[in-house]
């Protein structure tokens, strides 16, 4: 439909905008939350069948060079999609999120060894109830919550500040400080993520692949928060074998 059709039906370009907008944006939201689970459940996946394989858990935490250069891969592909998400395409850019939750789920294999399967799972819920509350404030709430954010991700630095100063120190106290600290950050920044996404998608003009490339940055974003915060509340909450 052209600007002449609009015009002889008595419809502006401007309207024509706003429908295209209020059309895409759920398209684009179901896909943020549709990648984040996909992902979260490959994650899940991968963790529990490392941690029943023993060959392929030895061959992990074997051998501190595995660990490392997974740990280094992790890294490479998270900053690799968030700087170059405009020069990949979707495809790619799945595939590197597919390769992340696998690698991510690899590593995650040890907490099969250190808690109980019962309160891992018990976490779990715990982790997605909290996540699904703080996301509907992020997404429902009219108060802008930028100011918010800049001073949790100033806090995030601090955390892992402190985080990596306690490899060092190995302070069982510390840890349990820093995992308190650890949850009310990632609560915070799912809020503040959830409504920056909102925000984004909602000035996408339809549902192409630049704007789904942005919703699969979304999912990113969100799958990054809801790990952390389970596994700060795991720290806190989970019983050991």
């Amino acid at each position: 439909m052209d600007y002449k059709e609009l015009n002889f039906q008595g419809i502006s370009p401007s309207t024509e905008r706003q429908w295209d907008v209020s059309e895409a944006f759920p398209v684009l939201m179901r896909k943020v939350y549709v990648w984040m689970t996909l992902a979260l459940v490959i994650t899940g996946f991968t963790a529990f069948g490392v941690a029943t394989s023993p060959g392929i858990l030895q061959l992990i935490y074997g051998n501190s060079f595995v660990i490392w250069g997974l740990i280094i891969v992790e890294l490479a592909l998270v900053f690799g999609v968030s700087a170059a998400i405009n020069r990949l395409s979707l495809t790619t850019a799945t595939l590197m999120f597919i390769l992340y939750s696998v690698i991510n789920g690899a590593l995650l294999s040890s907490i099969f060894m250190i808690y109980t399967a019962s309160s891992i799972a018990t976490v779990f819920f715990i982790t997605a109830g909290t996540f699904g509350v703080m996301a509907l404030i992020g997404y429902t709430t009219k108060t802008d919550l930028s100011s918010m954010g800049k001073i949790l991700f100033m806090a995030l630095i601090g955390l892992i500040i402190a985080t990596l100063v306690n490899v060092f120190v190995k302070s069982s106290g510390l840890t349990l400080i820093l995992s308190y600290v650890g949850v009310l950050i990632f609560v915070g920044l799912t809020a503040w993520d959830s409504q920056k996404i909102k925000q984004m998608l909602l000035q996408a003009p339809d549902a192409g692949e630049g704007a789904q490339k942005l919703a699969l940055l979304g999912a990113l974003t969100l799958y990054l928060d809801f790990i952390n915060l389970f596994i700060y509340l795991l720290r806190i909450f989970g019983r050991r074998e």
